[in-house]
């Protein structure tokens, strides 16, 4: 049974981000307020916030700004109990009705201690969500989904999925698994550099703790690549398939491929290459310019 979730919501142009976050203990900084605020002035549909954030780090940023909607991209299933995990969620909904989308995800033996029989550990956790005290309806969630299993019950069982790391071709392969009616809303990397070389330079910079990971290695060998593309940081084909670089033109053709191919909405991840946290505002800015993130955006005021 397939879920369908209102896609206008979620906007066609998101963005992904793993340092806009609330702090611990949930308070949110100045600079992300602002961020978020312009975020939501440029138009993006969707902050999708990155780095297994837990509640209390997305909590907060629904009353920084009032349209843009707030997904977790994603909440490892291993981190954060099912029922505390429902009440948050409850209580976020209460707030800012329809605003918050909760993303789910199994994560990575390599990082996860308690990793085991993944499949099995997300149908039990979605049957957690399901019978807790404050249920989320599946409409309401969301699942990292790489292969076809996952894939299949990101239809079933929650609204779509969240791909990551993937390729067009990967798209319109998910996009006949999950049927026409599920969301599907990869993430996608970008480097908004028009010099090639320099380009794929920051691109394997940043892909390169993702060649460490079981899961992407085994979805990238399912795109047809093989053991030289993922040698040496990744060949050109590799960086070329799974990252959007260029000048914003090129990144809104990019952008093209994926929503022809099925895609519902596109998390931009932009890789700058600077310091670790910092926020790439003004690229958000001249994407926001090429893509007109806000024109087909329903708000919720």
């Amino acid at each position: 049974m397939t879920f369908t979730h209102d896609r206008a919501r979620l906007g066609r142009i998101g963005v992904w981000s793993a340092p806009l976050r609330a702090i611990p203990g949930g308070e949110l900084p100045a600079s992300t307020a602002e961020a978020l605020a312009e975020l939501d002035e440029l138009g993006y549909g969707t902050l999708w916030v990155g780095g297994s954030p837990g509640p209390a780090e997305v909590e907060p940023l629904l009353a920084a700004a009032p349209r843009i909607r707030i997904a977790t991209g994603i909440l490892s299933i291993w981190q954060h109990p099912a029922d505390e995990v429902a009440a948050a969620t409850a209580r976020m909904e209460r707030a800012a009705p329809g605003r918050f989308l909760l993303g789910l995800g199994v994560g990575h033996a390599a990082l996860a201690p308690r990793y085991a029989k993944p499949y099995t550990a997300m149908v039990e956790y979605l049957d957690a969500l399901d019978t807790a005290p404050d249920p989320v309806p599946p409409a309401r969630r969301i699942l990292a989904a790489l292969g076809p299993r996952m894939l299949a019950l990101s239809a079933e069982r929650a609204a779509g999925a969240h791909p990551y790391l993937v390729t067009p071709e990967h798209t319109a392969e998910a996009r006949a698994t999950l049927g026409p009616d599920a969301l599907l809303a990869p993430d996608l990397k970008v480097v908004l550099d028009p010099d090639p070389e320099r380009a794929r330079a920051t691109a394997r910079t940043a892909l390169a703790p993702y060649l460490g990971l079981t899961n992407y290695l085994r979805s990238i060998a399912r795109l047809g690549f093989g053991e030289t593309d993922v040698a040496d940081g990744g060949s050109d084909r590799l960086i070329d398939a799974l990252f959007a670089h260029g000048d914003p033109d090129r990144i809104r053709a990019r952008v093209t491929e994926y929503l022809d191919a099925g895609a519902d909405h596109i998390a931009l991840n932009v890789i700058t290459g600077g310091p670790q946290g910092e926020l790439p505002r003004r690229q958000w800015r001249e994407l926001a310019s090429a893509l007109e993130p806000g024109k087909d955006r329903a708000d919720l005021t």
